[in-house]
């Protein structure tokens, strides 16, 4: 198994406790993290550079996988 679908296997959005795609939830689930601290550094992000933030959450929306929850 490669260091990448290590990585996959532990990294995956959180829907359940997300609001829109389960990005920040599942990072910070993964990072131990409140969900809303990365919530808010993404707003500041989208503040300064909102292309580049825009285009950061949804590659990752599409390369993250979903989280079983069963």
């Amino acid at each position: 198994m490669s260091a990448y679908e290590r990585l996959r296997q532990r990294l995956a959005r959180d829907r359940r406790n997300g609001w829109i795609a389960g990005v920040c939830a599942g990072l910070g689930r993964h990072f131990g993290v409140d969900p809303v601290f990365l919530r808010v550094a993404f707003v500041v992000a989208c503040v300064f550079a909102w292309k580049i933030a825009l285009v950061t959450y949804v590659v990752a929306w599409m390369l993250l996988p979903l989280r079983d929850e069963g």
